[in-house]
């Protein structure tokens, strides 16, 4: 019973530090298409931030937050690129994300390549350098999950302060009203492109902040697979979460489960036959799934991806 205790608690652990990096992201997601903004670079932007925090945590030996918060501003700098594409530009919201998905990790392989002679992947973390535990004299037991990284129990506050933003306060008003009519919003005088560039700035911190959790969390290094499709699934999330915080939370925890089945699972048999690789595919078959059979139906708001500019 103790030991049935104490894999449930390192199940638990597990999910929530795999949920982690897809709930930074979904969020930003979240107010991003709120707003009227497609943003599927959220993977190319967690892949930039994912490289920076490594980077900086390697190179300098920095304190693990300034690698964190680095990774945010990276991942702001292509969220700022993404609006001002979409805003100033008119771009295509979905093209201007395919770019950002093609740059932003091609960047971050130049510049280890650059920076680690000619190697594509960082020298591993030490124990200083990555997100501290939130606390570790716990023994083992039920209660052992407590022991995870801070951001297992970050994350719970930055969802409620993305939901509370968005329904319970005046600007979170403005970004849904945009997202629905952005052209009825002006004639209240919001200004619907500006709020859509922030929104975008916002939505790139935190898939920056959401992608060095990979690197400086779970793998203590980065490589060019670091990211591997988890931009994607945090999409997933939203549109399973139907862009709402709280159900998109709880999407972003069955996929962190998921992960950590893929992880589990295998170690559970003896067999002479390495089915981890199979394994690895339960979060994405997961999200295949349901995108295919469970979110069928399910409206974002009316004017995302919408190209809007002022007239006259």
């Amino acid at each position: 019973m103790q030991n049935l205790g104490a894999n449930i608690s390192l199940i638990i652990s597990s999910m929530l530090m795999y949920a982690s990096p897809l709930i930074f992201a979904a969020m930003g997601g979240i107010i991003c298409e709120n707003a009227g903004v497609v943003n599927i670079g959220l993977e190319g932007m967690m892949a930039i931030g994912a490289f920076i925090a490594a980077a900086l945590a390697s190179v300098t030996g920095s304190n693990p937050w300034l690698s964190w918060l680095a990774a945010g501003i990276a991942g702001g700098i292509f969220g700022l690129l993404h609006g001002i594409a979409v805003t100033k530009f008119r771009a295509q919201h979905i093209i201007s994300g395919i770019a950002i998905n093609l740059l932003a990790p091609g960047l971050g392989i130049f510049l280890c390549k650059l920076f680690y002679a000619g190697t594509v992947s960082t020298p591993m973390l030490g124990a200083s350098q990555k997100i501290p535990m939130l606390f570790t004299n716990i023994p083992q037991g039920a209660f052992k999950f407590l022991t995870g990284p801070v951001t297992n129990y970050l994350i719970f506050i930055l969802v409620f302060v993305v939901w509370f933003v968005l329904y319970k306060t005046k600007i979170g008003l403005r970004i849904r009203a945009i997202g629905e009519n952005p052209l009825a919003a002006e004639t209240l005088g919001i200004n619907a492109l500006k709020i859509k560039l922030y929104s975008s700035i916002v939505s790139g911190i935190l898939a920056g902040m959401g992608g060095a959790l990979l690197t400086i969390s779970i793998s203590s290094m980065y490589r060019p697979n670091s990211v591997c499709g988890h931009g994607f699934i945090a999409l997933a999330s939203i549109i399973f979460g139907r862009w709402n915080p709280k159900n998109t939370f709880g999407a972003c925890l069955l996929f962190g489960l998921c992960q950590e089945l893929a992880m589990f699972i295998p170690g559970l048999s003896d067999s002479l036959f390495d089915l981890s690789d199979v394994f690895s595919l339960i979060p994405y078959l997961v999200s295949l799934l349901i995108l295919m059979f469970v979110v069928k139906g399910s409206n974002g708001p009316a004017a995302n991806g919408a190209i809007y500019y002022r007239k006259g």
